[in-house]
């Protein structure tokens, strides 16, 4: 929701790194690649105990993950494997914090194993309503909006790895946010791919 409806606020900002890095003839998808290697080390990060430290590489992984595709498209050079490279390191870093606070707290194991089921299942909607419908947007594939985009799961991370006496309530928090977003999502596919029918 965030990143659809608030991007236009953080936008200027994002559009000036982008300026400034590829003044510094750095390349899309080598700052995907740096947002990747910033983010996936988080999970890490939780599990010796540096929360602190583990959310504010999480938060400039996500920062740089938008300014990559500022820089796309500056440079009016999207393509698909920066795009699939963008989304399969998405899922990792989002995975290293799971891994990362499973290791940490066993107690939050099954619940934490739901909300990565919960994110497949959101994930599997969005990517296949992406690659059938004819709809572009700013992205190079269909852009599902919904509840739980990946501001609101970072914020959600964020508050799962800061506050771990409210782990088990900010993950079955996520978890219902996950599976309300897929059922959304699911719903509005239905109404689009009906139509392109």
């Amino acid at each position: 929701m965030l990143d659809t409806h608030a991007r236009k606020y953080v936008e200027p900002m994002i559009g000036s790194t982008a300026t400034v890095l590829l003044r510094l003839r750095l390349k899309p998808n080598q700052v995907t690649w740096a947002a990747f290697l910033i983010g996936s080390v988080t999970g890490v990060l939780i599990y010796y105990d540096q929360p602190v430290l583990a959310v504010i590489l999480l938060w400039i992984s996500g920062y740089l993950d938008a300014v990559d595709g500022a820089m796309a498209r500056k440079q009016k050079k999207t393509s698909s494997w920066g795009t699939v490279l963008d989304i399969t390191f998405d899922r990792i870093v989002e995975l290293s914090v799971i891994v990362g606070l499973a290791a940490r707290y066993p107690e939050a194991q099954f619940l934490l194993l739901l909300l990565t089921a919960a994110i497949v299942f959101s994930m599997t909607v969005f990517l296949t309503v992406g690659a059938l419908s004819d709809k572009k947007g700013l992205k190079s594939f269909y852009y599902q909006a919904g509840l739980a985009e990946r501001t609101e799961g970072f914020i959600l991370f964020s508050l799962m790895t800061l506050f771990p006496s409210w782990l088990l309530g900010f993950t079955g928090l996520f978890l219902f946010v996950e599976v309300f977003t897929a059922l959304q999502r699911m719903w509005e596919a239905k109404q689009i791919l009906t139509d392109e029918e």
